[in-house]
């Protein structure tokens, strides 16, 4: 699976790099049709500690699955992101078995 990270007005370091990959190859294991994913890393102008926003786009043989996901950190957005993609993947599953 092909995971492009981009991170706005930043840098990401390794160690948050291979959390996300490590992830988003847990999604790839779920389902066979992953080809790939994009994640955009930012942090919202608010004035709140939750303003770390993971955008993740995961792109299945001939549909995308996307969530939005805002936390304290970007780990935390990354693994509610994870999880809501979880459950598109799932009700993706079902639609097809029907």
């Amino acid at each position: 699976m092909n995971i492009n990270i981009n991170s706005v007005h930043f840098k990401t370091d390794v160690k948050l790099d291979n959390f996300i990959e490590k992830k988003l190859q847990k999604l790839s294991v779920m389902h066979e049709g992953v080809v790939g994913s994009d994640v955009i890393l930012r942090v919202d102008n608010s004035e709140t500690r939750e303003n770390k926003v993971a955008e993740i786009k995961l792109m299945l043989r001939g549909e995308e699955l996307f969530a939005k996901k805002q936390s304290k950190t970007f780990e935390e957005a990354t693994d509610l992101a994870v999880d809501a993609l979880k459950k598109q993947i799932e009700k993706h599953k079902e639609r097809f078995k029907k």
